[in-house]
């Protein structure tokens, strides 16, 4: 596998949609007999969802890329699987798989980030051009979901399209390609694989990349070991929120498809890659702060974020007049927030806070609350500038666009930290051999 790394090229971009889509298309001409590509579905907004078949092996696995319309590191990934295994009759066949590589699962989101693929690879202009959908209209949490007094069946054509992918090929080995923003490497596993986690481990390291050891995205998360985490799923999210008092009916949507491979025993993985990276993110040594000061002061940074959105938005309320998906998001994403500073909340009064912070921790909370900021500051944003585009310039939408975008451009200032983008080749190749270490050990 260490030597397939090898053959990762450099990339001075991301690839959009429609390129990956001719790359498949390309590979499936030029290699007759050996890949075939296909249409397994299509997106709410018309475009085609491609799978390129390649090989006979008596196993299947499944690699799909853009789950997330912000996550386009897999549409080079995959794009470089299929060409070697276009390629290599030797490594395709010593796989022992039918590899179904999907070009895009949501083609339509992806396209609204297109806008920073070519760089500049700073936080700023990937924040000006970020788009994440709204939970329900999202690939990956939209499958089947009932639990307790939460019950979720409005499944999207695009993940209706994955459904039956699974289903119709009960693959031995799944990963949908998603990465993260900044700090160090982790990855999910839908059960533990000792073997696999210590080449999952070293990989990041091939390229200068230090493993997260920060706080997890989810505090329902389960950690099999450091950077290694079982995949987490909507149930133990919503027992997680129902012990800290919350009702987790409405911060709880559909299922991810680690659910609906469940029933094929499949081995599941998921690789997440940051663009930005920092020395600090591994740092497990202690600071002289408390970690119930941090998540404390997180939640009420959490809430001053969401009182700031949530003011704006509803001072321009009353005069929008489009349903654009940045609009959808905001409304979905900003009482999010709310729900995120309440959790952080508990935590900060749970005896098990009183103990110092590590640098990874203090590090990861500064990301995510700078995230968070950028992120649905710039999605609300986008909604505003929208609004103006189309000519609803009316009073309270130009305030509205005009405070938010001072706001923001602080945020983005502040969110510029000394992190440095780690370069495209480099995010390929990790996410590339994670792909391959996991097939090997399903």
């Amino acid at each position: 596998m260490l030597d397939e790394l090898g053959s990762v090229p450099a990339f001075d971009r991301f690839a959009t949609v429609d390129e990956v889509n001719a790359r498949l298309g390309s590979l499936a001409d030029s290699h007759p007999g050996v890949a075939t590509l296909r249409r397994i579905g299509t997106s709410r907004l018309g475009d085609p969802l491609l799978c390129l078949t390649v090989g006979d092996g008596p196993r299947h696995a499944i690699v799909a890329a853009g789950p997330h319309p912000n996550e386009p590191i897999g549409g080079l990934t995959v794009s470089h699987l299929a060409a070697r295994l276009c390629a290599d009759g030797e490594l395709r066949r010593g796989s022992g798989y039918t590899w179904h590589l999907v070009a895009c699962l949501d083609p339509d989101g992806t396209r609204l980030n297109e806008g920073w693929f070519a760089g500049p690879f700073t936080r700023t202009h990937y924040a000006r051009h970020f788009y994440r959908p709204a939970p329900d209209e999202q690939v990956e949490w939209t499958f089947p979901f009932a639990y307790k007094r939460s019950y979720f069946d409005r499944m999207l054509p695009e993940t209706l399209a994955l459904m039956r992918l699974i289903d119709d090929t009960r693959p031995a080995f799944f990963t949908t390609l998603h990465n993260g923003e900044t700090g160090g490497v982790f990855y999910y596993l839908n059960r533990p694989v000792p073997e696999l986690h210590q080449v999952l481990k070293e990989l990041p390291g091939r390229y200068g990349v230090p493993l997260h050891a920060g706080e997890p995205e989810h505090p329902a998360v389960r950690s099999f070991e450091q950077a290694i985490y079982q995949a987490p799923t909507m149930e133990d999210a919503y027992d997680y929120l129902e012990a800290n008092g919350q009702d987790p009916v409405p911060l709880i949507g559909g299922a991810a498809s680690d659910s609906h491979i469940k029933k094929y025993g499949t081995l599941g993985l998921t690789a997440e890659i940051p663009y930005w990276t920092d020395p600090s993110a591994a740092d497990t040594s202690p600071t002289g702060r408390s970690y119930r000061d941090l998540i404390g002061a997180q939640a009420v940074g959490l809430r001053e974020t969401h009182e700031a959105l949530a003011r704006i938005l509803a001072a321009a309320q009353g005069d929008l007049v489009t349903s654009s998906p940045f609009l959808r998001a905001s409304r979905a994403f900003i009482p999010m927030l709310a729900g995120m500073a309440e959790t952080d909340a508990v935590r900060a009064g749970d005896p098990s806070s009183d103990r110092p912070a590590t640098v990874a921790e203090v590090s990861s909370c500064r990301e995510s609350l700078s995230s968070m900021r950028l992120r649905f500051g710039g999605i609300l944003l986008r909604a505003l500038e929208g609004e103006l585009a189309v000519g609803n310039v009316a009073p309270a939408v130009r305030a509205a666009a005009g405070e938010l975008a001072e706001l923001h451009a602080a945020w983005c200032a502040e969110g510029e930290s000394p992190a440095r983008a780690i370069p495209i080749h480099d995010l390929v190749a990790i996410q590339y051999g994670a792909v391959l270490a996991g097939a090997a050990h399903a």
